[in-house]
């Protein structure tokens, strides 16, 4: 019997669980490609900028992980920059690999405004490894620098966060309390940090349950961060970040977090996208015309009763969980299944040891909170750390 060949293009949260899926029917032989060499545990970003984890915690090599497997998964660290959909052929730019197939699950950047003088040049994203990372070395040379000044002059860190949405609150809240404790613990005399969070929105986390965004202003206050709603950043410059209001707001850095896009594949593919940009898909994950084609995770826009999901990783396994159904049921031709997709919960890190969180309907807050977000982090990490280490033995053992 042929085998079916499936490529899935993208290693993050969407496209390493339709991996594991098809892998569990043999007769799937499935190509993962992806230009870097590791998954980026992106809801883990607020520990690393604030030392809780260091970035091997928060990454997984996607060649062991690949290895993990019994045979029928293969890992290619080649970044795929366009798509032969008539041919069914993706295309790098080293080779042009074939499929019956194929997941698109490239997820989105930051979108730097380029009508914002200066964001490009002077503010960080962190939704790219190397970026969470610059920004970390960043903060940790902000802090010493400080110390270092003591007895001498204590100018204030000041850190603008712009973007009041889920990432923007969890890092301002990270750092905040990141840096109290810092500074408690060494007992050092210059403790000054100003964090302001920007928001364009009447109030913070603009979607989110009124429960939730009451719970989370209220505990960024307690941390010290200033929030300014119904602002924008409108120019950048290395010391200073003018807003909307007319403010000026001296900084040592700004994290922007204040939108995000479609990762650069998906603007090269001939397929249908609506008018942010994102891949249009069908009740099934198919995209518009090729029946072949999924797209799962933050390239595609997806509803339920009229409303957008939000684009968490948790939807994104879910839509993988309806897509590898989809694609067996595709080969052995049976009905497809129709998604519906909701949050099943969400929990906020609001700092060290806190945390809130709406979880089936129920609302808690604080530590008891933060120790369930903990677990369910844990649980996602221990899952691929054991197929990791499982292929890590095959290569170094077999």
């Amino acid at each position: 019997m042929n085998k079916n060949k499936i490529i899935v293009i993208g290693g993050g949260y969407g496209g390493l669980r339709t991996v594991e899926k098809l892998a569990k029917n043999p007769q799937n032989e499935i190509l993962l490609l992806d230009k870097n060499s590791y998954h980026f545990a992106q809801t883990d970003v607020y520990d690393l900028i604030a030392n809780e984890n260091d970035f091997a915690q928060v990454t997984v090599d996607l060649f062991t992980f690949c290895s993990g497997f019994d045979g029928n998964v293969t890992f290619v660290k080649q970044e795929a920059k366009n798509v032969d959909f008539k041919n069914h052929k993706v295309i790098t730019s080293i080779q042009r690999y074939g499929y019956d197939y194929l997941v698109i699950a490239v997820g989105a950047r930051t979108k730097f405004r380029t009508d914002v003088i200066g964001l490009r040049e002077y503010a960080y994203g962190v939704k790219a490894l190397h970026r969470a990372m610059y920004f970390k070395q960043k903060f940790e040379m902000s802090l010493f620098n400080r110390v270092e000044e003591s007895g001498t002059s204590c100018k204030p860190i000041s850190i603008i966060v712009a973007g009041g949405g889920l990432s923007g609150v969890e890092i301002a809240a990270q750092m905040a309390s990141f840096s109290k404790e810092f500074y408690r613990r060494n007992n050092f005399i210059c403790r000054k940090l100003n964090i302001v969070l920007v928001n364009a929105g009447e109030h913070i986390l603009n979607g989110l349950d009124k429960i939730l965004v009451e719970k989370s202003d209220k505990r960024l206050k307690t941390l010290g961060v200033v929030i300014k709603n119904e602002r924008k950043a409108v120019e950048v410059t290395k010391e200073s970040v003018k807003l909307s209001s007319g403010e000026v707001l001296p900084m040592d850095f700004m994290i922007f977090a204040g939108g995000i896009e479609p990762n650069g594949l998906v603007h090269a593919l001939d397929l249908d996208k609506n008018e942010m940009g994102y891949i249009v898909t069908n009740g099934h994950l198919q995209t518009q015309s090729y029946s072949n084609v999924f797209a799962i995770g933050d390239c595609t826009t997806i509803y339920n009763n009229d409303k957008v999901v939000a684009p968490t990783a948790d939807t994104a396994e879910q839509m993988a969980d309806i897509c590898y159904k989809n694609i067996n049921r595709l080969a052995n031709k049976k009905p497809l299944l129709s998604h519906k997709i909701k949050s099943r919960g969400i929990l906020i890190a609001l700092g060290r040891g806190y945390a809130a969180a709406k979880i089936y309907g129920f609302y808690f807050n604080g530590y008891f909170a933060y120790i369930v977000k903990k677990i369910v982090e844990k649980v996602y990490e221990k899952r691929l750390e054991i197929r990791s280490r499982r292929g890590c033995k095959k290569i170094f053992c077999d």
